[in-house]
């Protein structure tokens, strides 16, 4: 029984952070403050907002002295003036805890939360892409050491957010440049980002919608990072088909998601992703190894292979191009 509730009970906590990055009060905390004071900027009530101080306090994203509060090194990377804040993904976070709210009824009618209640907005994007790039700059650089892009020269880049695993591949990989391929709001957000990052001169940016448009041609390497979770097996065939049209003979296509096993329990991570695509996505899912060798093999790739069997969403799958 103790486990049981272990395990329901840390939603106390989930909700008791998420609550502090939406007031924002982890960026206000730069300098400390008592919670009558806070709670008087914020607009919030000084008794209610005190409590969620020393809660924060007791979880160690805050220090408390006397009746000043202050951020801890692990709260500091809550707040926005960080140099690599996870705000955007505790934004990203409470969203989704509104939509994981709906599941009973998500699960009774097998309608996700994102269809009935519209697209994301631009604020919601921002703080959605900016999440993704959080969550995957240090993978990306893990990734794009571990494998070997010697072989080729120009990386399209699929979906690629504010350009994240470009950079990643650009920095990895001298010889190469990339052609990065989003929406045009998502475009803009990478712009700044690869400028920023100086690889601008060694980026192209193209806008589409990868679900509509073809891809652009001339690269001989197509990453898929993060995106065959979002789409059904008939959206993903005919996603890898586009790929196929667009690549370079003799390219490469890498996809990395989550790789679950035959009986779609493990990695537990992938099992709960799944449902997370049920409650935000038509036809999402995680797949196995199995399931996207066949789609890749159907849309005329060869030499699939599984380079990376991964615990998160890093597995890693190459196919090749016939040339």
């Amino acid at each position: 029984m103790e486990e049981i509730m272990g395990k329901v009970m840390t939603f106390w906590q989930t909700r008791i952070i998420l609550t502090g990055a939406e007031l924002d009060v982890f960026t206000r905390l730069d300098r400390a403050a008592s919670a009558a004071d806070l709670s008087k900027d914020l607009g919030c009530d000084s008794r209610a907002m005190e409590r969620l101080l020393n809660a924060l306090a007791s979880l160690g994203l805050l220090k408390k002295e006397a009746n000043l509060f202050s951020l801890s090194d692990q709260g500091k990377m809550l707040s926005s003036s960080h140099p690599e804040t996870i705000l955007p993904m505790m934004l990203h976070f409470n969203e989704l805890w509104q939509k994981w709210s709906r599941l009973t009824d998500v699960v009774r009618t097998g309608k996700p939360v994102e269809r009935l209640e519209g697209k994301k907005g631009e604020a919601s994007l921002r703080a959605f892409i900016g999440a993704m790039h959080a969550i995957g700059r240090n993978l990306a650089i893990e990734i794009s050491e571990a494998f070997d892009g010697r072989r080729f020269r120009r990386l399209l880049d699929i979906g690629g957010g504010s350009g994240t695993y470009t950079i990643a591949f650009l920095r990895a990989n001298a010889q190469m440049t990339a052609v990065l391929f989003d929406l045009a709001p998502v475009v803009s957000m990478a712009g700044e980002r690869l400028q920023a990052e100086g690889l601008s001169d060694r980026a192209t940016l193209a806008v589409g919608d990868f679900s509509v448009d073809e891809l652009p041609s001339g690269c001989d390497l197509a990453l898929l990072s993060a995106i065959i979770h979002q789409n059904s097996p008939a959206q993903n065939l005919d996603l890898y088909r586009k790929v196929f049209r667009a690549l370079d003979a003799g390219g490469s296509i890498l996809i990395r998601d989550h790789l679950m096993n035959e009986s779609r329990t493990s990695p537990l991570s992938g099992a709960l992703f799944a449902v997370n695509m049920l409650i935000g996505a038509p036809g999402g899912d995680t797949y196995t190894f199995g399931e996207i060798k066949e789609g890749l093999e159907k849309a005329g790739f060869t030499d699939v292979s599984r380079i990376r069997a991964g615990n998160e969403m890093d597995g890693l799958v190459e196919a090749r191009k016939p040339g």
